[in-house]
């Protein structure tokens, strides 16, 4: 069946309406999963088998004009999807336009190879052609903070997981840096670090956990993204808590149960479990995870260590972690690092604990896609490897795509 705009059969649908400037030639019905249009034709087309893909002309000309039109209105079952074949379309050739509404008819015109085809009937004439891109994700929770204790345990580093997600632009991503746990003196357990986390309307939300607290002797020590490690003869923490996949964290190292030494464990980090205690010595915090995301080599996500006894070693921290105080009774440790989640390390119980280290949430996307529409003062860098633009957040704020 074919003919001239006049005659058109389907006139009553309201097809014709959009059709009504002349010009197109109607089909006969398409019932095929594919099939190839033709400029200056309408094309009834029938979905109740199965979805339906058609592609457009390799070459057009300016004011060429083609119709789609649901035949059966059965679009919302099986959706009829436009191939633009190599042409823009709607000023995109990527994605390809699907169409899902029940009933609907698209009337299509070529305006320019700028912007190609251009529908001026299709529903509410909706972007069909939405541009999205990926960004890479770095989320770093804050670090927990070391025992002060007999021999307490070293603090846990905060949780460390990474995400690769697409979206589209004019997406707000909220951001919330977790902050370091606060440092204990005086026969204290440890705290716990605070989570980090992002999200936005159609993204996936990650969220990593604080690091758990370092430990007191004969006490348990706190679970968290890593654990903390344990006091002499105590229960070190447990990491990835809650659990996540991959792992964001390791448990912490178990202090010594020997009634002849002493050693404490290490907190645990982002890539091992913290070191166990042996002998005099404490544990070392576990190591991080090393990541060039943000333009250069940082390992982030280290646990804290525990502490000694005697003349032992001092145990060191993992990367990022802090590392124990001496053995003096009223020494301080070492704090985790800022903005890489590190543990904090672990003193005597005279002495005062590290610190964990705040986290940092860290954005990497191409530099092409870069809004430039962010709050909370992230430091930007451009033109970064890959031409990536990287957004460094080391306090709550948002980057809107």
């Amino acid at each position: 069946m074919s003919g001239s705009i006049g005659d058109n059969p389907y006139r009553a649908s309201g097809v014709v309406a959009a059709a009504s400037t002349g010009g197109v030639s109607w089909q006969s019905v398409e019932t095929g999963a594919t099939f190839t249009a033709e400029a200056g034709n309408g094309y009834p087309v029938n979905t109740t088998a199965q979805a339906c893909t058609v592609t457009l002309p390799a070459s057009a000309s300016v004011g060429d004009e083609i119709i789609f039109t649901d035949y059966a209105r059965n679009f919302a079952t099986y959706t009829l999807t436009i191939n633009p074949n190599s042409l823009n379309y709607q000023g995109n050739t990527t994605p390809q336009p699907v169409y899902d509404t029940a009933g609907e008819s698209i009337h299509i015109v070529y305006q320019d190879a700028t912007k190609g085809w251009i529908p001026i009937n299709d529903g509410a004439v909706a972007l069909e052609t939405p541009q999205t891109y990926s960004i890479d994700f770095l989320v770093v929770a804050g670090g927990g903070s070391g025992g002060a204790s007999g021999n307490g345990g070293g603090g846990g580093a905060g949780g460390y997981r990474t995400s690769t997600q697409t979206i589209g632009t004019g997406v707000a991503i909220t951001v919330t840096v977790g902050d370091g746990a606060d440092a204990v003196a005086g026969d204290s357990i440890g705290n716990a670090g605070s989570a980090s986390s992002f999200s936005g309307t159609g993204l996936t939300t990650i969220s990593s956990a604080g690091g758990g607290a370092g430990g007191l002797e004969n006490g348990s020590a706190g679970d968290g993204g890593s654990g903390g490690g344990s006091g002499h003869d105590g229960t070190a923490g447990s990491g990835n808590t809650p659990s996540t996949s991959p792992v964001q964290g390791y448990d912490g190292g178990d202090g010594s149960a020997s009634a002849t030494a002493y050693g404490a464990g290490g907190g645990g980090g982002a890539s091992e479990v913290g070191e166990n205690g042996s002998g005099s010595k404490g544990g070392d915090g576990g190591d991080g995870v090393t990541s060039s995301i943000s333009g250069s080599s940082i390992t982030r996500g280290g646990g804290g260590g525990g502490t000694n006894s005697g003349a032992g070693p001092v145990a060191s921290g993992g990367s990022g972690g802090g590392g124990a105080a001496t053995a003096t009774s009223s020494a301080t440790a070492t704090s985790g690092t800022a903005n890489t989640g590190g543990g904090g390390g672990a003193a005597k119980a005279n002495g005062t604990s590290g610190a964990g280290g705040k986290g940092v949430i860290i954005l990497s996307m191409p530099d092409a896609n870069y809004s430039t529409t962010t709050t909370g003062s992230p430091t930007v860098a451009t033109g970064q490897a890959g031409s990536k633009t990287t957004l460094i957040f080391t306090g709550d704020g948002s980057y809107t795509t």
